[in-house]
């Protein structure tokens, strides 16, 4: 995830909230930490987190913390890209922060069994559909907020009505390309080529996270899937239709698409802050699903979740939870997340601001529960950049390869991977 991480920390990124609490029925403690109106003088707690954008303003707000609560926040710095192994060293000496913050996939797989259960507490009531942390069943992680992709397209040239499935899909791309237009634009680096596309195969079978097991295991394979057979064509269509990735960079595809050389991308809302750069496309841009088998949903996934440190004594556990209740419900720590984080709320009760076109849509999508997973953040390791990649350039260098034969390929690929 390395690239993506790379163009993500430059964007709007991810972010919670929660319940409006503060007024008549909470308890002493929650009235005394949510509201800053005395209660008791908490521990004090260490927090531990992975954006370094958010560092500054985050330091700002545990000052304002203390000048309403009374209690006290130590925000702890990572070093450069090494977070997670400074986070795993530090949990493995008992020297791990009250709170810290984890991907999903992988990275929260292997360290669940430091996860505090937060099912009871009232800041966690409003997570948006499916976007919370869960182990067991239980809710142990709050995300920071949301992120979600699909087909960035320019209203003026693309009507999402002519674009529900394969075939008007493919006869979009065609007549655009008849008219000088680049229909569809994928860019060379390794997610914006592959990992973001093949989500969707991934995020509309019944239980994803059980097909990539599967598939891990050799007991499946996507050109046996029908979703993936159909997602095959997909791709036929734009190799035949558009320009190829391979000579298209993150920079020019969002150039072009500004310009209007281009119709369609498919990119996330972190892509419109290239955008703006060209002038205000409040207007002409929107996002809609990539039409795959039905699919009406755009996928929207979490990039990072809060959590609480199992391990702490009692006072710190109680303290951090005091402190997550007064970020997700008190007015001072709503507004930071939304004004001074930037993120997109993945709670349904948090005004979203002024969130440009596709955050917006994203936003919407969330809180309505009109979303599909990111599957993307279950594969194998490495898998995308060492293997879906180089198999994809392969496709695309390839004049004879077809969609079928590079799922083929993709298997594969996958199989030696996931050894």
């Amino acid at each position: 995830m390395k690239r993506v991480k790379k163009v993500l920390s430059v964007l709007t990124a991810t972010a919670l909230i929660a319940t409006l609490a503060a007024c008549g029925g909470t308890s002493d403690k929650d009235s005394g930490s949510a509201s800053g109106s005395g209660g008791d003088k908490l521990k004090k707690i260490t927090l531990f987190q992975s954006k370094v954008e958010i560092t500054e303003p985050l330091e700002a707000l545990v000052k304002t913390y203390k000048e309403e609560t009374g209690n006290e926040v130590e925000v702890w710095g990572a070093a450069g890209d090494a977070y997670q192994q400074q986070l795993v060293a530090k949990l493995g000496s008992n020297q791990g922060p009250t709170i810290f913050s984890v991907a999903p996939g992988p990275e929260s797989e292997k360290l669940k069994s430091y996860f505090s259960d937060l099912s009871g507490e009232e800041f966690v009531k409003n997570i948006a559909p499916d976007m919370e942390l869960k182990v067991d069943d239980k809710t142990v992680g709050i995300p920071y907020g949301v992120e979600g992709f699909g087909l960035v397209y320019n209203k003026d040239l693309v009507d999402p009505a002519n674009v529900k499935d394969l075939d008007s899909f493919t006869k979009t791309l065609e007549q655009l390309k008849a008219d000088g237009k680049n229909g569809l634009s994928l860019s060379q680096e390794a997610y914006f080529l592959i990992a973001h596309i093949i989500n969707t195969p991934f995020a509309l079978q019944p239980d994803p996270l059980a097909y990539i097991d599967q598939l891990n295991k050799g007991e499946v394979k996507m050109a046996d899937t029908k979703e993936f057979q159909e997602w095959a064509k997909f791709m036929d269509a734009i190799k035949a239709n558009t320009k190829n990735p391979l000579e298209v960079k993150y920079d020019s595809q969002m150039g072009d698409f500004a310009t209007e050389k281009t119709a369609m991308v498919h990119q996330g809302n972190w892509s419109y802050s290239m955008l703006a750069d060209f002038g205000d496309f409040g207007s002409k841009v929107g996002m809609m699903p990539f039409p795959l088998a039905g699919n009406d949903k755009i996928a929207v996934g979490v990039a990072s979740y809060w959590v609480v440190n199992n391990q702490a004594d009692a006072d710190e556990v109680k303290a951090a939870n005091a402190f997550l209740n007064w970020l997700f419900t008190s007015d001072t720590g709503k507004k930071a997340i939304v004004d001074d984080f930037k993120f997109i709320p993945a709670l349904t009760n948090i005004e979203a601001g002024d969130l440009d076109p596709l955050s917006q849509a994203v936003h919407e999508a969330t809180t309505k529960g009109e979303t599909i997973t990111w599957a993307l953040n279950y594969f194998p390791s490495g898998i995308v950049t060492n293997d879906l990649a180089p198999a994809t350039q392969e496709f695309f260098m390839n004049p004879s390869m077809t969609g079928e034969q590079f799922l083929q390929k993709l298997d594969e690929v996958w199989a030696k991977a996931s050894k």
